[in-house]
């Protein structure tokens, strides 16, 4: 119960700062809105396929590839730096929040925002006649497990490499944009050579974005998904492990400071 609370608090305090920097919010919904739009239309030109159709292969690696790409990740990198340079950290020393806490106070925050996505994505998808008729719980736990290894590798980012605002950005088209493209969030990995799509196996983005758009474009189940889920899952304990270790590791530099 006290890690439910301190979940709870963590999350509800990290939408109040966002909720008054409105700026972010609104670019957030914009974009996954413009990627969704820009795909749709080029899919329906140059592949010769029906609005409905050419959105209901547009939705998936929208939202995948690229929404809760730059919300989860970068927003958890922006997160961790903010309140590494606001002392909030600092203040954590003193008190009895728990490293679990933490994580899963932004890990719920972020789902939120992910949530919120999801509806305007698909919400405008469906105004164009896309119908998803895959299974509704598998999507949204591949979403789920998508959102815990964006949150993971953003906790890694940010405690490790990032030390200031100014790095978020950076560090963010560093490692994020090549591994979109790569993983099919702004081209379809139909076009891809095979040398590409022997790579893009080592991709995470790849695999989130193949197993959404099986599920709810092709209404695929867990059988026949069943590389990507797997792949998936198992990438998103390590990066929880692995954030939560880089988070107690940056509580120790801070507490040296």
């Amino acid at each position: 119960m006290n890690y439910w609370h301190e979940t709870v608090a963590v999350a509800q305090r990290i939408l109040i700062e966002l909720g008054r920097r409105r700026r972010s919010l609104v670019f957030w919904g914009i974009f996954p809105i413009s990627v969704l739009l820009l795909n749709g239309y080029i899919l329906a030109e140059r592949a010769q396929l029906s609005m409905a159709q050419a959105f209901e292969n547009a939705a998936p690696s929208t939202l995948a590839g690229a929404a809760l790409f730059f919300s989860c990740l970068g927003g958890t990198v922006a997160t961790v730096v903010g309140e590494r340079e606001q002392q909030t950290l600092k203040r954590l020393f003193i008190s009895p929040l728990s490293g679990i806490s933490y994580f899963l106070g932004i890990f719920c925050a972020h789902s939120a925002i992910a949530g919120v996505q999801g509806v305007l994505v698909y919400a405008i998808a469906a105004c164009w006649g896309a119908k998803f008729q895959g299974s509704l719980v598998l999507g949204i736990l591949i979403i789920l497990l998508s959102i815990m290894a964006y949150v993971g590798v953003g906790f890694i980012l940010g405690t490790q490499f990032a030390r200031r605002t100014e790095d978020v950005n950076a560090l963010v088209a560093a490692f994020g944009v090549p591994l979109l493209i790569l993983g099919g969030a702004f081209l379809p990995t139909s076009l891809f050579p095979e040398t590409l799509l022997d790579i893009a196996q080592f991709n995470p983005i790849y695999h989130i974005n193949e197993a959404l758009l099986a599920v709810w474009a092709n209404g695929a189940g867990l059988a026949d998904i069943r590389e990507h889920f797997w792949f998936l899952a198992v990438f998103a304990l390590i990066m929880v492990v692995a954030g939560w270790l880089s988070y107690q590791r940056m509580l120790r530099v801070e507490r040296r400071l």
